[in-house]
């Protein structure tokens, strides 16, 4: 076991029903404010509350609906999690029942646990849960993390005192293993506890077998056995246990132990470098939150600068003191680890939300996170300035991109082909450099001297009248959307062959480029497509492009 490691264990006794009343307390308190903005009132601060009415969760279960959660005046009233919905309105006419909704518990519980980011980026919802199997804890690896708040005594404090703000009652543990402190913070003695590293075995000696998170089945049957406590299983030969219920007892013992490993792995991407700032005041202006924004840049284009590493991928995180976790993603068309830069792509994004910008009651911490990097090694300006222009084209396709979306900016890329409309491909610039932009140049060595490509090229060819003095020679005259053009001049024919192994699928026939002048100046590149000496159908005549 390494003494190093220390998890914290989060258990929320009474989640679902502490859930849903926070959610309806939170509509009563928008639906008041919004008739009194509706009537001119200020909203005045709320008066002593009321005794509150007794209210049970229910869902379907065995014999019809059953109560899975109650608060504290229906507990009072003799309502327990599992009794049957009239067996509950008999001891209290009274009560309010209401639908459990599992699932918008775990997406608050995962949504709680990405606030908990604020103290430790290793932070998940706990996917064991005591009652009814539905996860009610959350579990934080604090190796390394707890001195940044005066220690985890400190710590526990802090997040008891944040989660009594946010209307749930918490107990806790830290310990060495996640099940040791899972363990201690559902049947420890005190709501808090910190137990030193290596304390492990003596602690959980006098816990009940249920503490290593067991199946209520396994529970019982070791209890009828006699082994009701977690220090009777120590001593005994695993191999009748196991066989009787399974490896997951001894697996189960060893991970509280120490002995086998049970790494904690929240469901978020792989953070190289990350900046943090927490605040002795919470902060609401937009200007203070850009200001933050400026220094956590400040603080990652450091790191990355060092490293020769170059951001392609940003998330800003804003924690609020609501638990509210408000998450800004931008991105970069070319590895940068310049300050200004970074710190505008979110800028921009802030003073897009102007009014709309919610801080909530204030923001208390915040983190810029690189979620991928590339290598950017330090590079020196030519005194043609063909660098300095890459630079800045590629600053401007992060602002475009990050203003209007990523998805809304694209670029030409070559693909391996000379027809024209299969040699170029749209890709997102935001995807950056590419190996295949090397093509650019190969592909125009390829050309025979004097032959261009028109500046603009049809999405598809379209189809033209042409009239020629023979059959195989260049047009004179040619009907374009139902204008005639009498040609001046004309250069070609450049013959362009499809591949192979199109042409025998139906791949296209082999065309001949002219590029034409009209009479009045304007020059356009046409194809006739198929030849008449080889292919059965009469070749066709098509416009393909036109030059500036």
């Amino acid at each position: 076991m390494t003494e190093k490691r220390r998890i914290a264990s989060l258990f929320l006794p009474d989640w679902p029903m502490e859930r849903f009343l926070r959610e309806r307390r939170g509509h009563v308190e928008r639906s008041h404010g919004e008739a009194a903005a509706a009537n001119g009132r200020a909203v005045s601060p709320a008066g002593p509350r009321a005794p509150a009415a007794a209210i049970v969760l229910a869902a379907p279960g065995a014999g019809g609906m059953r109560v899975t959660a109650c608060n504290g005046s229906a507990r009072a009233a003799g309502i327990t999690p599992g009794q049957l919905v009239p067996d509950a309105t008999a001891l209290c006419p009274s009560v309010g029942v209401y639908d459990a909704a599992p699932e918008a518990d775990r997406a608050a519980l995962d949504k709680l646990a990405r606030w908990c980011g604020r103290y430790t980026p290793w932070s998940v919802a706990d996917p064991v849960g005591e009652a009814n199997g539905e996860p009610d804890g959350v579990l934080l690896d604090i190796s390394g993390c707890a001195h940044l708040f005066g220690g985890e005594e400190a710590l526990l404090d802090e997040i008891a005192s944040r989660f009594g703000r946010f209307g749930f009652g918490v107990r806790a543990g830290v310990a060495s293993t996640p099940g040791a402190a899972w363990a201690l913070a559902r049947y420890g003695r005190e709501a808090l506890t910190v137990l030193s590293p290596g304390g492990e075995r003596q602690a959980l000696a006098s816990l009940p077998v249920a503490a290593l998170r067991l199946p209520s089945n396994v529970a019982d049957g070791l209890a009828r056995l006699g082994l009701r406590r977690v220090g009777d299983l120590y001593d005994k030969p695993r191999g009748p246990l196991t066989a009787r219920f399974g490896p997951l007892l001894a697996r189960r013992l060893d991970e509280a132990l120490g002995h086998a490993p049970e790494p904690i792995s929240p469901s978020l991407p792989h953070v190289p470098f990350r900046t943090r700032l927490h605040f002795a005041e919470p902060i609401a202006r937009l200007e203070h939150v850009e200001e933050a924004v400026m220094r956590l840049a400040g603080d990652l284009c450091s790191l990355l600068a060092g490293e020769h590493k170059g951001a392609r991928r940003l998330r800003l995180s804003l924690y609020r003191v609501d638990g509210e976790v408000r998450e800004l993603h931008a991105g970069t068309s070319a590895p940068s680890h310049e300050t200004r830069h970074v710190a505008r792509l979110f800028r921009e994004k802030l003073d897009g939300a102007g009014e709309d910008f919610d801080a909530g009651f204030g923001i208390e911490a915040m983190s810029l996170a690189c979620l991928a990097v590339d290598d950017l090694a330090p590079s020196q300006e030519g005194l043609t300035g063909e660098g300095a222009q890459a630079h800045d084209l590629a600053m401007l396709i992060d602002r475009l991109g990050n203003r209007l979306g990523s998805g809304r900016i694209a670029r030409a890329e070559p693909r391996a082909s000379h027809i024209p409309e299969r040699a170029v491909a749209s890709v997102p610039a935001m995807r950056g450099a590419s190996p295949a932009l090397a093509g650019w140049a190969r592909e125009t060595a390829h050309l025979p001297e004097g032959v261009s490509r028109p500046l603009r090229l049809l999405r598809a060819a379209e189809p033209v009248e042409v009239v020629a003095e023979v059959p195989e020679g260049p047009p004179r005259i040619f009907r374009w959307r139902r204008v005639t053009y009498r040609v001046a001049r004309a250069e070609g024919p450049e013959r362009i062959a499809p591949e192979w192994w199109r042409r025998e699928k139906g791949g296209g026939r082999t065309r001949d480029y002219y590029r034409v002048e009209d009479m009045q100046g304007r020059r356009f590149w046409l194809y006739r497509d198929g030849l008449y000496a080889r292919d059965e159908d009469v070749p066709r005549w098509y416009l393909h492009g036109v030059f500036a």
